[in-house]
């Protein structure tokens, strides 16, 4: 700046000083804001007494056969073959919160009836069998969260896990043109620990699996753990009897101590769909 006599000085320019300062500001706001936003898109995964009282005494679960299902057609037909088959008793659910999730937003809060969300099941007299069933939108950025607290506890030596997924005739990429008439197929990922045979082909390439079945899959090889992925492409997005109908030939596959209905009744089917039908009428 030029003083009275002409003398060119150097001074402090207060507006950079205080931009520096309002930036610093801001910055530690969105800091602050960020670390809020991770806090409630965190996964939180609750346990009944029984299995907690387990975690407490042995610091891991002593589950040896972990059965998955993604999606309504994956979990109704586990409703359907496994869960009707005999007494199964609710031990735990996930509670989590994102954009698109309707499930309970408070951690320390049990999933509201009737809402989608993720349980666990435990059959009665034998705690090495574990049932979870999943239909809510799980964001991206919580994908790794639930492969880790879900799977984390239990033990990894002589665990199987035997995953159930949905997933959009869309997506499926094949050389030969199909056509809806084609679904609902089945088809099949494991990992390198898993040897068992197959009761359906594995899927082709240049499929790729995404979303929660990723995330277990994943998991499970990096931890050496034999896990199989049964997806089903469908053509329909809610509760199908015949979509159902296609998981039939993985009951083979499943452990011995898992008891199950191949033919259950008309009633136990029509009550799994009958909401989505309600629902179907283009003027409601």
């Amino acid at each position: 700046m030029a003083t009275f006599f002409g003398e060119i000085i150097s001074a402090y320019s207060r507006a950079v000083e205080e931009d520096d300062y309002d930036n610093t500001e801001e910055e530690d706001e969105d800091v602050q804001i960020r670390r809020e936003i991770e806090a409630k898109r965190d996964v939180h995964v609750r346990w009944g007494p029984e299995v907690s009282k387990a975690l407490e005494s042995s610091g891991n679960l002593n589950t040896t056969n972990l059965i998955i299902a993604f999606g309504p057609n994956a979990a109704g037909f586990i409703s359907a073959h496994v869960l009707s088959a005999e007494g199964w008793t609710q031990v735990g659910w996930v509670a989590l919160w994102n954009e698109r999730s309707r499930g309970s937003r408070r951690p320390d809060a049990a999933p509201l009836p009737g809402e989608p969300g993720c349980v666990f099941y435990q059959r009665d007299g034998c705690p090495s069998v574990l049932i979870c069933q999943s239909t809510a939108y799980v964001a991206e950025d919580q994908l790794f969260q639930w492969a880790e607290k879900v799977l984390g506890p239990m033990q990894k030596r002589g665990l199987s896990v035997t995953v159930l997924s949905d997933c959009p005739m869309a997506e499926y990429k094949s050389p030969d043109y199909l056509t809806g008439s084609g679904a609902p197929f089945l088809r099949a990922l494991k990992t390198t620990m898993h040897t068992d045979a197959l009761p359906c082909p594995l899927l082709e390439q240049p499929n790729i699996v995404t979303g929660l079945p990723a995330a277990v899959l994943s998991h499970c090889q990096v931890h050496r753990i034999p896990a199989v992925l049964f997806q089903c492409f469908t053509d329909v997005s809610h509760p199908d009897s015949v979509t159902m109908e296609t998981y039939k030939p993985i009951l083979s596959s499943f452990s011995t101590s898992v008891k199950t209905e191949s033919c259950p009744s008309a009633e136990i089917l029509q009550k799994l769909t009958r909401i989505t039908d309600s629902q179907s009428n283009l003027y409601t």
